[in-house]
């Protein structure tokens, strides 16, 4: 007589089931296995993939699921929705709400706007957090801010915990500081209690044109040099100047290491292929990008830190590399000329010769 192979029951044509040649009763059929609910192929329980109230098997787990870039769950492919700007599935619950909001996607990238008259322009990257990832707030911050022209757009960032990043299109330091009303966006942003100094999240980026180091290529790579030579050799000053701890630069915005030279020194910081997390990012084609910088909130102190930008690109640009080799950091912050607001932090973070002055509060 032929028997259930689990629990010994005795078995006839009429109840009897099969499994991968295994014989069973129905009671342990349905114990012991279970139907995939995309191909419908019966599938041992332990074999079967359980995922977001799903049961499936492998293949069709590996090969007809994929899951949502955004929330994470699993959904199939037949039901993703695509979307082409961050060239992304989504689920429709997240599809609907990232078409819907003001707040773009993370790989969101428009055509640049520059504005401003010269060679030099920043673009700003202000992480803001702990007020809400809201199209109503994006929403209030660029009609403060686009008022007159499309200077800023939102992204999310999924490094932050409950905020979105404030982008802006490229621009001059004198447009930043004379014609962009950075200062009302920050107070609405502080009025709506974003934060940007006091979170561990936070991170305010600048890129600056490749173009302004040069008309080749070879006087652009000359100038970036420089540029990655200074910030090593002054990382102690420069950390300082960031806000940041040490760990926190360490995990977004490391240093490549310094060599004995200039042309070395450019060397191994792209022989080493760190990707973006460097307080120099070399990767993007057009733009080179400083990441060393705490978010602030702070006017004062986010225009010190454009002006800082913009001193160490010019004298990076004006100077060799023996110069700038030798170069000491009191000569470099004695030679500032016209930026009142990267003077007077410089002194309150008594980076600046021997004067100090009170540090203001930061955001």
């Amino acid at each position: 007589m032929t028997k259930c192979e689990f629990c010994g029951k005795p078995l006839d044509e009429e109840n009897i089931h099969y499994m991968d040649e295994t014989n069973m009763c129905e009671d342990c059929l349905e114990e012991k296995t279970v139907l995939c609910q995309h191909c419908g192929e019966r599938i041992w329980r332990s074999d079967a993939i359980r995922e977001d109230n799903y049961t499936l098997c492998n293949h069709c787990y590996e090969y007809n699921f994929i899951h949502c870039s955004d929330c994470g769950r699993l959904i199939c492919e037949d039901d993703a929705c695509y979307d082409e700007d961050s060239e992304r599935d989504y689920c429709s619950s997240c599809y609907d709400r990232l078409n819907d909001s003001s707040i773009e996607s993370y790989n969101y990238k428009p055509s640049p706007i520059f504005y401003g008259e010269g060679d030099l322009f920043i673009g700003v990257e202000l992480e803001i957090d702990d007020g809400g990832e809201c199209s109503d707030n994006a929403d209030a911050l660029m009609y403060i801010a686009n008022r007159d022209d499309e200077h800023l757009y939102c992204k999310h960032d999924g490094s932050l915990e409950d905020g979105f990043e404030l982008v802006s299109h490229p621009m001059t330091l004198a447009y930043h500081s004379e014609q962009m009303n950075w200062q009302e966006v920050f107070r609405k942003a502080i009025k709506m209690e974003y934060r940007s100094h006091d979170t561990d999240t936070c991170g305010l980026h600048c890129h600056v044109n490749r173009s302004a180091f040069g008309e080749s290529e070879e006087a652009q790579e000359a100038v970036i040099a420089r540029i990655v030579f200074f910030v090593e050799n002054h990382w102690n000053e420069l950390l300082k100047f960031s806000r940041r701890t040490v760990d926190n630069i360490n995990r977004w915005a490391s240093r490549y290491g310094i060599s004995e030279n200039t042309a070395n020194t450019y060397k191994n910081a792209k022989d080493k292929s760190y990707g973006r997390y460097v307080a120099v990012n070399l990767c993007n084609y057009s733009t080179v990008e400083f990441r060393l910088f705490r978010g602030t909130l702070n006017y004062n102190t986010f225009l010190a830190t454009l002006q800082l930008v913009d001193e160490l690109c010019h004298i990076c640009k004006d100077k060799s590399d023996t110069e700038i080799e030798g170069l000491s950091w009191s000569e470099f912050v004695g030679n500032i000329k016209g930026k009142d607001e990267l003077i007077k932090y410089l002194k309150s973070k008594r980076l600046y010769i021997n004067e100090i002055t009170e540090e203001s509060e930061e955001i």
